[in-house]
């Protein structure tokens, strides 16, 4: 498959689970989660979903391993409703911690410019 179409059809699940991300109303799932990242396998058999979320590591691992175990199914039928695919993938959340590694970075980054001045 082209990878143009691939690309576009991440970026399309990855606007659109973002959007529905908002109604989850399971409270074990973070108010405060990104998708960071989404990639589909060649054949849209699968679609890899990269989550992070703001509260820190265990928010971030315990949003994943909810929403693989309880929202996947909901997720997948909603993805579906709100795209126009033949084959709708089946989603697999992973825990990301990029944006917390980012907060830190950039603490230390701040704290090299203080000392500085």
């Amino acid at each position: 498959m082209a990878g143009y179409k691939i690309n576009r059809v991440q970026s399309d699940i990855q606007l659109a689970l973002s959007q529905l991300l908002r109604g989850v109303k399971d409270p074990r799932v973070s108010k405060l989660l990104s998708i960071v990242k989404v990639d589909v396998s060649g054949d849209l058999s699968y679609a890899t979903v990269y989550v992070s979320a703001m509260e820190g590591k265990e928010a971030t691992e315990t949003s994943a391993k909810v929403l693989n175990k309880s929202a996947a199914g909901f997720l997948r039928r909603e993805l579906g409703a709100a795209l126009s695919l033949r084959k709708v993938p089946e989603l697999r959340f992973v825990a990301d911690h990029s944006i917390e590694k980012s907060a830190e970075i950039s603490k230390i980054i701040q704290s090299f410019q203080s000392e500085q001045q």
